[in-house]
């Protein structure tokens, strides 16, 4: 088992900045991937970044590529996702996940494991 605890999320203005923080615990040496997924109100479950726990591989949503950057922390066992230039549309809580396999980095279904996630609001 694989425990996720995202932190970091809060209100910002347009133009701003987060840094999101996702703890990982319990099973973290068969963890082969994380990203960050976002779901805003009334809206799908959407992939936003993703990076292979080796650190050989960098994935990108298109609406994030340029203004988001995914890193990890190996000896920490923390993801991290540093957000700039936020939008209004960026709004949205903001789920960590964790995978054991080496495929689908960016589609949620084969993720095995999720945080309960973390609110982001932009405000404009």
């Amino acid at each position: 088992q694989v425990q996720l605890v995202e932190s970091g999320g809060g209100l910002v203005t347009a133009g701003g900045s987060l840094k999101l923080s996702c703890a990982a615990s319990g099973g973290t040496r068969s963890i082969r991937g994380m990203g960050w997924f976002r779901q805003a109100p009334g809206k799908e479950r959407e992939f936003v970044a993703a990076i292979n726990w080796d650190g050989s591989s960098l994935y990108y949503s298109d609406s994030a590529k340029g203004r988001l950057t995914i890193s990890r922390d190996n000896a920490k066992n923390t993801l991290y996702l540093q957000m700039n230039s936020l939008k209004p549309e960026d709004t949205a809580v903001y789920y960590c996940a964790a995978r054991l396999g080496s495929a689908g980095a960016t589609t949620a279904r084969f993720y095995d494991y999720w945080g309960q996630g973390t609110q982001v609001t932009v405000s404009s």
